[in-house]
């Protein structure tokens, strides 16, 4: 009953704690490795997830859900074909289950296109959706309301216009948004993969992590923080594409384009063509605008920068470190990135790796990349002579958490993540002074759901803020 309860409430952390215990005292049962599968899929540790559900099927090849849980667990991990399979086996089975047959066609087409895409894949350099606009001659049209580009530029007054028109879930108009795509994409190429930067004493930067799509909670932290200038520069570990993303992804492109030596964006692992399929991202921007928009982030997101070094003492990623010693911050910027991630290798794990908290690494509890213990990460710092490292890609119920002997971060900025974890979000100062971190946490704004758009409930926003001082950051290193 307890375990249903913690499941019920959505404390995905503790069902997977209490799952396991029951586990150990009933190894035999197919539905707590069912449920705890569900359980690893809500934190999103997909490795994990398949392994329970395919440990759930060992023990009861007749127990559907397992089947369900290990097909969702493949598509995660973009396994489409093993995912079509058990999907076709739950469709079978249930025919009148409509969230199964969802699903099943989902997959279907995504197999299907897949098949087709290596059918007229060819050896010739693919041409960009660049070179077949016509931006000059592309009409808006006189009952569009909304911002549009001075003079083809991004301007303060343009980004301010274009927040409060997505608050209203206006879209920006599709000439405005390629002019941004266009403009930013050149930009970006020009980029190292390993943007290195250096804050004078008296200068202050701002670290967020990811926001998964969430628009009003990216505004909080303006509200809170400041908007991005040149006296208040901010990096992002992650663009975070997620659910209703082109509003945030628009916002932080502008801003780059705005400031592009004071606002910093890096890649994260869902800026991929398969989770963009997975999570909603290209159905999203190919309903609101076109197919062509999409294959153009698609492009955008390959010349995202992959870390950024501050100050040659503090490196910040999405992920984490590397599933072999002996990388060093040269291996990083010789890396092309200008393409679809690999399955391993450090541009891999950059995107996808965590920390643990035993020494050496393990099997990734995601399907992807590894995870990496406290030497690991102390080895890394002494050869490349960094301080730490700051990433993401984990909700944290604070909104960021401190880990191997303070010298991995986790910032994440996405409070509530999905309207279901009850988590804190959080930000990071670091002055050039010291490079101390400072740590500031708060609250979702409130949401409700309306035709799947978020909107935004004034009467009702809760905002706390936290500061956590360094002597207290020192405290909690000594702690671990």
């Amino acid at each position: 009953v307890t375990r249903e309860k913690v499941h019920y409430k959505k404390d995905y952390d503790n069902a997977i704690k209490y799952y396991t215990e029951a586990l150990e005292l009933n190894p035999a049962n197919a539905i707590y490795f069912s449920n705890r599968s569900l359980a690893y899929l809500r934190t999103e540790c997909y490795g994990y997830a398949l392994a329970d559900a395919t440990k759930c099927l060992e023990i009861d090849k007749n127990y559907i859900k397992g089947y369900y849980r290990r097909a969702t667990s493949n598509m995660a991990l973009g396994k489409f074909k093993a995912a079509l399979k058990d999907y076709e086996t739950v469709v079978r089975v249930r025919p009148n289950d409509k969230d199964a047959k969802m699903k099943y066609q989902e997959c279907n087409k995504i197999v299907k296109q897949k098949a087709f895409e290596r059918a007229i894949a060819s050896d010739e350099m693919k041409k960009s959706v660049v070179d077949s606009l016509d931006i000059e001659n592309m009409m808006i049209e006189d009952e569009y309301t909304g911002p549009k580009l001075e003079e083809g530029k991004v301007t303060m007054s343009f980004m301010k216009e274009m927040m409060e028109c997505f608050k209203d879930q206006k879209k920006l108009h599709r000439k405005c948004a390629y002019q941004i795509l266009i403009q930013v994409k050149e930009l970006l190429s020009k980029l190292p993969s390993l943007v290195e930067i250096t804050l004078k004493e008296t200068e202050k930067i701002t670290i967020c992590g990811d926001t998964h799509g969430q628009f009003y909670d990216l505004l909080n932290i303006f509200e809170l923080n400041g908007l991005p200038s040149e006296t208040n520069p901010y990096v992002s570990c992650s663009v975070a594409v997620k659910r209703k993303a082109p509003f945030v992804i628009l916002t932080l492109f502008g801003f780059k384009l705005l400031l592009p030596d004071s606002f910093y964006l890096l890649r994260g692992n869902h800026e991929t063509d398969n989770m963009n399929q997975m999570y909603g991202f290209e159905g999203e921007v190919k309903a609101k605008y076109t197919t062509q928009m999409f294959t153009l982030f698609s492009e955008v997101f390959q010349w995202l920068p992959l870390a950024q070094c501050i100050n040659g003492k503090v490196l910040v990623m999405h992920g984490g470190l590397f599933s072999e010693d002996g990388v060093m911050l040269d291996d990083l910027r010789k890396i092309d990135r200008n393409r679809q991630p690999p399955d391993s290798g450090p541009m891999c794990d950059l995107l996808w790796s965590d920390p643990q908290p035993q020494n050496g690494r393990s099997v990734s509890k995601r399907g992807v990349s590894c995870q990496f213990g406290p030497d690991v990460t102390e080895r890394f710092l002494d050869q490349n002579k960094l301080d730490y490292i700051v990433r993401s890609h984990e909700v944290k119920a604070e909104g960021y958490e401190v880990t191997h002997s303070g010298k991995c971060i986790t910032v994440f900025s996405a409070p509530n993540y999905c309207d279901q974890m009850a988590n804190k979000g959080a930000y990071i100062h670091l002055r050039g002074s010291d490079l101390k971190p400072e740590f500031h946490q708060f609250t979702a704004v409130v949401s409700t759901s309306d035709n799947n758009f978020d909107i935004l409930t004034l009467t009702n926003v809760t905002i706390t803020v936290h500061l956590l001082s360094y002597s207290t950051f020192q405290a909690s290193r000594s702690q671990l």
